[in-house]
């Protein structure tokens, strides 16, 4: 299916070469991930969310989160704080980071909550305006929120908060059609993307279960999004953004080998050591090389099997190993 309604979008002045977003996930999208998705076709990557407190207080130990790579621009920033002075002050230090900067203002975690940033933002709109006042001010380029519906089925303001973000100057919007107190429970309600869509003139882009290709087109063609934004479902599974783009250009669709797995599974290994190091690529890569393994066979005892290893070069012969056998 060849989709000629759908285009790449621009954000502010900055034109995305494909209408896929890689979203930011905390413990998750770091460089050697977003490196890899990057190579897959995504048009624009996410950090994971970075504090704007942190940034100003801790500096260099946040900094890390801001360690970045040219292959992989356009970088878009996020930020998560609740003080309007705070966030612009954070945003004017990384103005040379990235080439798109994002509030968040739908992270539904605890600890997020409490400090008052995340979706706690969403309780308060008239917060969310003077943020955004205050980082439009100091902030020179694209500049995006990510929200939520709303609080709880109470307080569904997205319509609110999509028309206050507008009006203070924000490029686009992406929505996650969940409230904070459904998590991740239930399903996304894309119908609100597309009320949302019908509502702004600006671009809003659409995230929620996205799992297969088909849902992308779905998501596209029931909401009129601007871009898809691919979370969870892109874990161990970047293959599936250029899938996306397969169907969206009329290409047949095809599968990963397992040989083609263990070959991206090894280069995120390879990307990982580069910039973390031993230690914390033996702990961080096994959460990755479960979600590369899931559907093939002896997946289980693989995952089992890489919790014990002591070092990388152990783990790249288990991979070598467990992927051989599958690709007979």
């Amino acid at each position: 299916m060849q989709n000629e309604t759908i285009t790449n979008p621009t954000i502010g002045t900055l034109r995305l070469a494909t209408p896929i977003i890689l979203a930011p996930m905390a413990g998750i999208s770091n460089l050697p991930y977003r490196r890899i998705m990057k190579s897959f076709g995504a048009g624009l990557v996410m950090t994971e969310m970075v504090s704007a407190n942190g940034l100003i207080r801790e500096g260099r130990k946040t900094r890390v989160l801001l360690d970045t790579h040219t292959e992989e621009f356009p970088l878009g920033i996020q930020l998560f704080g609740d003080d309007p002075q705070v966030l612009a002050q954070a945003a004017e230090m990384i103005t040379e980071d990235g080439q798109l900067l994002d509030i968040n203002m739908g992270c539904p975690v605890k600890k997020v909550i409490r400090s008052g940033a995340g979706s706690a933002l969403l309780r308060e709109p008239a917060r969310i305006a003077a943020i955004l006042a205050a980082v439009r001010k100091v902030w020179p380029g694209p500049l995006t929120i990510k929200i939520r519906s709303g609080w709880d089925d109470q307080s569904v303001n997205f319509l609110t908060i999509g028309e206050i973000a507008e009006r203070e100057g924000v490029d686009a919007i992406t929505l996650h059609p969940r409230t904070r107190s459904q998590g991740f429970s239930g399903h996304a309600d894309w119908e609100r993307i597309g009320e949302l869509k019908s509502t702004l003139k600006i671009p809003v882009f659409g995230s929620g279960d996205i799992f297969t290709p088909e849902d992308a087109i779905t998501m596209f063609e029931k909401t009129g999004c601007d871009a898809v934004m691919i979370g969870r479902g892109g874990y161990g599974n970047p293959w599936l953004i250029a899938r996306i783009l397969d169907q969206l250009s009329g290409r047949p669709d095809s599968l990963p080998t397992p040989e083609e797995i263990h070959a991206v599974a090894q280069r995120h290994l390879e990307l990982y050591l580069e910039q973390f190091g031993e230690k914390i690529t033996l702990l961080e890569m096994r959460k990755h090389l479960c979600w590369y393994a899931r559907g093939l066979v002896g997946a289980s005892q693989f995952r089992a099997t890489i919790q014990k290893v002591a070092s990388t070069a152990q783990l790249s012969e288990l991979m070598e190993a467990f992927f051989a056998q599958n690709d007979h």
